[in-house]
């Protein structure tokens, strides 16, 4: 039973190792897939949003265009600024304040002059009420940066995100084109505002996916785009480093501002999230100034690690689970299997063993199977049978050796016995035939040593004593002669 179960075990285990070899196979091949495609759809998301983010500002440019040759036609009438920017605004859902700013004592008897209209409600761009003042914030324009470094150089582009005292409590990114009288000289700025918290609503209803969200940095740190509002303030990522925020979304923002191509992961509220990202390109189009191109901004999409990989490691765990409980139904269907195809083995082991204990009455039964195991139980039948004939020829053969060997024990107990008398009849005849030799050895001594004394009558004495005790011998020796043909002619019978 334990070789059975070991058997099933091993079984099991083999395919487990198998199936976990091939699901680790699959699993890497289609999270790179995923990881390929995630690339591919962060490529072209960075794309879409980028192309989204150039149309806003493409849109402020044009209207900006629009109006600025017309301004620059009629700089002597001041109040006209204000209905060029009042029509700028209204014109353009995304522009949520258009300002003329000039230089000191440009207007006569006006030191410093602005007309600067901007939406009183910026969360409904539509259905809003324009407000029309010659002053922004709390400090004057001609400190500000936005009309200071276009004055100062004749720059033309989009600034950075205007926060802190550049603003009335909300984050600015301005178009500033620099007025130039028929003179040719720099007499003031035009200033198109774009609200960042507008813009990054308008940017971020296209989803990358149901969790993720683009984000767009400026060249100084400060967000354009971000889902979450508190960070579209006067902060920039360097301070909220040090406020404890994540490195890794901190390496991922530096590597941003450098300009690089690329993608990171991070961790936010204890999951792992990915960016990728690239520098902001503006398209180029006729008649449209690029100037540095790209602006220094850079966009990026982020994705959570379980938008990417949260349904393929659903559908890996649901396989896992899967295949687990078929390993488990494999399994008992395997051990049903094997009790099954292996009674016929399971027999033969017993057979084996009653073989092995010498019991071979137990005959095994021809099968028609025709399969390995069939053969093999015909040929062990076959096996027992001829070890059977083949032990009743040595039980035969042993009986009769046993039967022979009974008779030459009784026959050497006989021949024994029949030596044992011959000894002791032989002795007993040497003991007769002692004392007339030595009577005869001592009469022929005595003649011999006495020929020429003795007497005829001492001669015949000694000569009748030798033929007496002749006789005797010549007796005995008929007696031994007839013993042992006696003894042949018994021991002849007996074989």
């Amino acid at each position: 039973m334990r070789r059975r179960f070991k058997l099933n075990v091993q079984l099991a285990a083999e395919i487990l190792l198998l199936l976990l070899l091939t699901l680790g196979v699959l699993t890497y091949y289609s999270h790179k897939a995923l990881s390929e495609e995630a690339r591919c759809d962060a490529g072209l998301m960075l794309d879409a949003t980028i192309l989204d983010i150039d149309n806003i500002l493409l849109s402020v440019e044009q209207g900006a265009g629009n109006v600025y040759h017309d301004v620059l036609a009629h700089l002597d009438d001041k109040q006209r600024m204000f209905t060029y920017a009042r029509e700028l605004v209204e014109s353009n859902p995304n522009i949520i304040g258009c300002a003329f700013a000039f230089k000191p004592g440009y207007y006569p008897g006006t030191d410093l002059f602005m007309a600067y209209v901007h939406r009183k409600n910026t969360a409904n761009a539509f259905k809003t009420e324009l407000v029309e003042t010659t002053s922004f914030t709390n400090r004057t324009y001609t400190e500000q940066s936005w009309y200071t470094e276009t004055m100062k150089s004749g720059w033309i582009g989009w600034t950075d995100p205007l926060t802190g005292d550049d603003t009335e409590n909300i984050s600015l990114v301005s178009f500033c084109l620099p007025i130039i009288d028929k003179s040719g000289e720099r007499v003031g700025v035009m200033a198109v505002d774009v609200s960042v918290n507008q813009l990054s609503k308008i940017v971020l209803a296209a989803k990358p996916s149901e969790n993720g969200y683009s984000v767009l940095i400026a060249r100084n740190g400060h967000y354009i785009v971000h889902p979450d509002i508190s960070r579209l303030d006067n902060k920039t990522v360097y301070d909220r480093a040090e406020e404890g925020t994540d490195p890794g979304a901190i390496a991922a923002a530096e590597a941003m501002l450098s300009g690089y191509v690329g993608e990171t992961s991070f961790k936010q509220n204890g999951e792992k999230w990915n960016v990728f990202f690239k520098p902001f390109v503006r398209n180029e189009w006729k008649g449209r100034h690029m100037g540095e191109g790209t602006l220094g901004w850079s966009v990026g999409v982020v994705y959570p690690d379980d938008d990417i990989y949260g349904m393929h490691n659903i559908l890996v765990y649901l396989v896992v689970i899967i295949t687990i409980m078929s390993l488990g139904v494999f399994f008992l269907l395997c051990t049903w299997l094997i009790r099954r195809k292996l009674r016929p083995l399971r027999m033969l082991t017993e057979r084996a063993q009653n073989v092995a204990a010498g019991d071979l009455d137990q005959i095994v039964a021809v099968t028609s199977r025709d399969d390995e195991i069939g053969q093999l139980q015909n040929r062990f039948g076959k096996m027992q049978n001829s070890l059977k004939k083949q032990i009743d020829a040595i039980e035969r053969e042993t009986f009769m050796l046993n039967q022979r060997g009974e008779m030459l024990k009784a026959t050497y107990g006989k021949t024994e016995e029949s030596d044992k008398i011959k000894s002791s009849f032989l002795r007993y005849m040497i003991q007769q035939l002692e004392a007339p030799t030595q009577s005869i050895d001592s009469s022929v001594t005595t003649l011999c040593n006495n020929y020429g004394n003795s007497t005829n009558e001492e001669v015949g004495k000694q000569v009748n004593n030798i033929a007496a005790k002749s006789e005797v011998i010549i007796d005995l020796l008929n007696n031994i002669s007839h013993f042992t043909e006696t003894n042949e002619r018994k021991e002849a019978d007996n074989d």
